[in-house]
C-alpha cells in the first residue's frame, strides 16, 4: 500500500499529462449570381394573359351611361423598382358582325380605364387615378410611377366604355397591354 501511495503521490508532484487538442479548418466561398427579374400577370389567371373583360350593352341606359367591368388584378414580381404603362394594341376596335362596310369605332374616347386599388409601393399616373376614369390610346401611357420591388406588388384595373349610339350593333374587340419595365 505504501508503495501505491507513493506512485501517487509522485504523479501528482509531476502534474497532470498534457494534452493537446488538434483542430483543422476547410473553406470555401458562396457566390450567387443574381439576375434582374421582371414578371407581370394577371391573378385571376396566374398568366400574362387575363380572361376577356365582356362589357354587354343591352339597354338604352347603358349606350347612354356606358357599361362598367368589375376590377382586374394584376401583379408584379421584381427585384428592382419598377413602373407600368398601359395601351392598346390598336387605335380602332375590330369589328365583327353583319355590317358592311365595317365600322371603325375608335378606342381614344371610348375605352376608359381607372385604379381602384394600388399596392405597388408606386403611385398612379396622371391622369390616371383610381376614382375617375382616363381613356386609353394605342400609345403607351405610364399608369403605375416607381413601385417597389417585391413579391406580390399589385394593382387593379376596372375598365368602362362608352360608345355612344353612333355604332351598330356586333362585336367590338381590342387588346389592352400593361408594361412593366425595371428602372
Amino acid at each position: 500500500m505504501k508503495k501505491l501511495l507513493i506512485l501517487a503521490v509522485s504523479l501528482l508532484s509531476y502534474g497532470a499529462v498534457n494534452a493537446q487538442s488538434a483542430t483543422s479548418t476547410a473553406q470555401q466561398t458562396v457566390q450567387l449570381n443574381l439576375s434582374n427579374v421582371l414578371e407581370i400577370t394577371f391573378v385571376a389567371s396566374g398568366t400574362a394573359t387575363g380572361s376577356t373583360v365582356s362589357l354587354p350593352f343591352t339597354s338604352v341606359s347603358d349606350y347612354a351611361n356606358g357599361v362598367s367591368s368589375s376590377a382586374q388584378q394584376l401583379k408584379v414580381r421584381t427585384n428592382k423598382n419598377f413602373s407600368v404603362t398601359v395601351q392598346a394594341n390598336a387605335a380602332n376596335f375590330t369589328y365583327t358582325g353583319a355590317a358592311n362596310p365595317a365600322p371603325a369605332m375608335p378606342v381614344s374616347g371610348v375605352l376608359a380605364i381607372k385604379v381602384p386599388a394600388n399596392a405597388t409601393g408606386g403611385s398612379i399616373a396622371a391622369p390616371f387615378s383610381s376614382t375617375a376614369y382616363t381613356t386609353l390610346t394605342n400609345s403607351p401611357q405610364n399608369l403605375i410611377n416607381n413601385g417597389t420591388n417585391g413579391n406580390n406588388k399589385t394593382f387593379d384595373i376596372q375598365y368602362e366604355a362608352t360608345p355612344g349610339f353612333g355604332y351598330p350593333g356586333g362585336t367590338y374587340t381590342v387588346d389592352v397591354v400593361y408594361t412593366a419595365t425595371q428602372l
